[in-house]
């Protein structure tokens, strides 16, 4: 039998699975058959690192459940793929892009992993990534690692993928899964979401668990969906919510609200102030700029109230902040992996790079040296205090003084800003349009803290009264 699996939302999969006309083996036998055929020859996408032996069985298993009457929601039987810093305790590697790390395996599932499995996902494999989430030299290009090497735009090899979270959306922007999680540190959701016509939610700091998974900071690292439509996305996020012991974040948040699908409403751009971001517009072509004024009346022709003059600063994040927390935070996660792990730290990495240079170090590792050797470990130095400090008032003061000085239910930006990583507020990015030469371009909408309710209504929304987003030609 054959199924077409081009731009199938979850909903539609579930419908099938439900008339008897696919299974989830059978799904998942057609997404593995279509990544032999697109990632590693053809068109050689380069997007997927490994895959998961036990993904038909997986299928099979939760096949069997579904024909014995139970359903354990709308991930039963859904392939979803994850990226190469997220841990799972099977017969798959986690090493975030790193051959120091290739060997690898984790002792026991990231949490976000023990989520998906009790929600029915099939775990289909892990998804190549810019090595250490691009936190190794600045000279790496993005989407490239010594594991996997480079990952390719499905749009057009002369279009950057971006961001670390590069393998997870280029393989759900080639249909080469249901959807995918990434994680961001700063743009490394939103950015490959934008470059490759895709929904992405970075959410606030603190509603998904960061265990389990390599990490780069303390207080900016998050994982987040990345799928084709906001409602996929919502179905995603809805199951990784989670409070955990083992990441203090997510206790600040005593309860979850209701279901983020239960806000999916067409109409949910009616009567929202919709502040325009326009402090990142010189970093965009006139054909960008363009695209940018089309979306803006598309949100008035949905019913929002437009409000200009309120920019964003234009921020960055400071990398003393990244090398003071990476050490810290790099070596507790290596400590986690148990005696048996060859990595035992920061410093055995850079030796191991060292001592495999030809292959391990194409592009350097600068970043993880300045950490290792100028750096305590400790997060005691006066310099890190304050440079962090100094971010995180100024991306949240920024953020929600513009929403509460013009009433505003969210801010709307061409492309990636800053000010969400650095506050730990989430964002969600959207397609809106393509450039001439087929480039995508999207739009984000931000908001304060733990606001993603209201941020996926209104890009819901949006998604419904433009239906930007096209499958890419393979």
């Amino acid at each position: 039998m054959t199924y077409g699996l081009e731009e199938k939302k979850i909903h539609d999969v579930q419908e099938a699975f439900q008339s008897g006309d696919l299974t989830s083996l059978q799904l998942t036998t057609m997404y593995i058959e279509r990544i032999a055929n697109y990632d590693k020859s053809g068109i050689h996408l380069n997007a997927i690192t490994e895959l998961n032996p036990d993904a038909f069985d997986i299928a099979a298993f939760l096949d069997r459940e579904r024909k014995e009457g139970t359903i354990r929601g709308p991930l039963h039987g859904i392939p979803v793929l994850l990226k190469d810093n997220i841990n799972t305790a099977d017969k798959m590697h986690t090493s975030a892009g790193s051959i120091a790390l290739s060997r690898s395996y984790a002792l026991k599932d990231a949490h976000i992993v023990k989520l998906l499995r009790k929600a029915g996902a099939v775990i289909l494999g892990k998804t190549n990534m810019t090595e250490f989430g691009h936190f190794m030299d600045q000279r790496m290009p993005g989407g490239y690692s010594s594991r996997g090497g480079i990952v390719k735009n499905p749009y057009g090899e002369e279009f950057q993928t971006s961001g670390s979270s590069s393998g997870s959306a280029v393989a759900v922007a080639a249909n080469l899964c249901m959807a995918s999680i990434g994680t961001e540190t700063s743009g490394s959701i939103l950015s490959p979401a934008y470059h490759n016509s895709l929904v992405g939610i970075k959410p606030t700091i603190g509603l998904i668990s960061r265990s389990g998974i390599v990490p780069i900071t303390h207080t900016q690292d998050t994982p987040g969906p990345l799928a084709r439509t906001v409602e996929d996305a919502a179905i995603l996020l809805d199951f990784l919510v989670g409070q955990d012991e083992a990441d203090f974040a997510t206790l600040l948040r005593s309860k979850r609200g209701s279901s983020y699908v239960a806000h999916l409403d067409p109409n949910g751009l009616k009567g929202a102030r919709i502040g325009i971001n326009r402090g990142y517009e010189a970093d965009f072509n006139d054909e960008q700029k363009d695209l940018f004024e089309q979306s803006i009346r598309a949100l008035e022709k949905a019913g929002a109230i437009v409000v200009e003059g309120t920019n964003l600063p234009h921020l960055s994040t400071d990398k003393k902040v990244l090398l003071y927390e990476f050490k810290s935070a790099i070596n507790k996660y290596l400590a986690d992996l148990g005696p048996e792990n060859e990595m035992k730290s920061l410093r055995h990495i850079i030796a191991y790079n060292n001592k495999h240079h030809e292959k391990a170090l194409k592009y350097g590792q600068e970043w993880l040296i300045k950490a290792e050797f100028e750096t305590t470990g400790t997060m005691t130095e006066p310099e890190y205090i304050e440079a962090r400090l100094r971010d995180w008032r100024k991306a949240r003061n920024g953020i929600d003084q513009l929403l509460r000085d013009h009433e505003l239910d969210a801010l709307f930006s061409p492309g990636v800003t800053d000010s969400p990583a650095l506050s730990g507020y989430p964002s969600i990015m959207t397609p809106a349009g393509y450039t001439r030469k087929g480039m995508p371009f999207g739009v984000c909408f931000t908001g304060t803290a733990f606001s993603e309710s209201a941020l996926v209504k209104l890009a819901f929304s949006f998604q419904e009264i433009t239906k930007q987003r096209k499958a890419p030609e393979l």
